[in-house]
């Protein structure tokens, strides 16, 4: 993911405006908790571990700050006494995803948005070069201009696939609740993450899994996040646990975001953004929003064009040639 941390900065960059134009529209909350990461270390090499994070984070421009065990625990009580050393995240952020995305619906329909929930969209409406609009079963929607926004399952939508190849990659989680156990910023470790919840719960997960469209809970999944959740802090062993879940997200073959506009004209792609895509939400809308009404983008995205896979498809058939 490299290549899309200057579209990451940007989008971090302007969080705080976006959750404020969207939190005054729609009078909801979004849960936004701009109080950074925690990443712990468990390595025996920590020296080195953590010289190579600080290193990478800094050598793009990322702010990261090494930690000793004690100072992580003075942050992070509920830290594990096992951890070797951490490194801070000060300029990260988590929000409420689902009280993020009622908030967006919410303000907008008050700024005149309409939405056609619950219609499966079938295919592109093409006219020759250009794209005039959506079909929805038998019904053609017209529109001046068409963003294709529809996760994982953008492949699904015909005339689509050649510019988004996106496979769905399943994300299991579950949400503890812990009395007694604080937790204000994000933790992570190489093997669970851990979220606090305004309301005070903990989110916890997440696995990557290539299954399809399959959304089912496991026993190994939940295996797997409860010891990677304990192991960060052990107190959360007698935690009860509220919900369990899977997402799938839109994964891409190069894992980078598919962003911007088609070689149909009036048809813009805005998926492929993985594991990322709350996180790139505010620049993906700003983005969109400029090629619409500009033609142009303020952030180079060359590199996550959606005419990328059918470039690289025909390059591979001229070299097999």
């Amino acid at each position: 993911m490299l290549p899309a941390v200057p579209i990451c900065q940007a989008s971090i960059a302007i969080y705080p405006e976006f959750i404020a134009a969207i939190e005054e529209i729609s009078a909801r909350s979004c849960g936004f908790r701009p109080k950074g990461t925690v990443e712990a270390l468990f390595s025996r090499d920590v020296r080195g571990e953590l010289n190579t994070i600080i290193a990478v984070h800094h050598g793009v421009g990322l702010r990261a700050e090494p930690l000793s065990a004690e100072d992580a625990r003075e942050l992070e009580p509920a830290l594990s006494e096992d951890l070797e050393a951490a490194v801070l995240r000060p300029d990260e952020a988590s929000v409420d995803n689902r009280a993020l995305t009622a908030a967006t619906v919410e303000a907008a329909k008050r700024s005149g948005a309409q939405f056609f929930s619950g219609r499966a969209v079938t295919s592109i409406w093409r006219e020759g070069d250009r794209c005039s609009g959506l079909i929805v079963g038998e019904e053609k929607i017209a529109a001046a201009s068409t963003i294709i926004a529809a996760g994982c399952f953008s492949a699904n939508i015909a005339g689509i696939a050649p510019f988004a190849p996106v496979q769905p990659a399943k994300g299991q989680m579950l949400a503890l609740r812990a009395p007694g156990v604080s937790i204000e910023r994000v933790l992570w470790s190489d093997k669970a993450y851990l979220v606090p919840r305004n309301d005070g719960r903990i989110l916890a997960g997440a696995t990557v899994e290539y299954v399809g469209f399959e959304k089912s809970v496991t026993a190994g999944g939940m295996e797997k996040i409860l010891a990677g959740a304990i192991e960060l802090a052990p107190a959360l062993a007698s935690a009860s646990i509220e919900e369990t879940w899977a997402g799938l997200r839109p994964d891409s073959p190069d894992h980078l975001p598919i962003l911007g506009p088609t070689d149909v004209q009036g048809l813009f792609l805005a998926t492929g953004h993985f594991r990322s895509g709350i996180l790139l939400a505010p620049v993906t809308g700003r983005l969109i929003r400029e090629w619409v009404t500009l033609g142009r983008a303020s952030i180079d995205c060359e590199r996550f064009s959606p005419l990328r896979f059918q470039a690289a498809e025909a390059a591979h058939r001229a070299t097999s040639l």
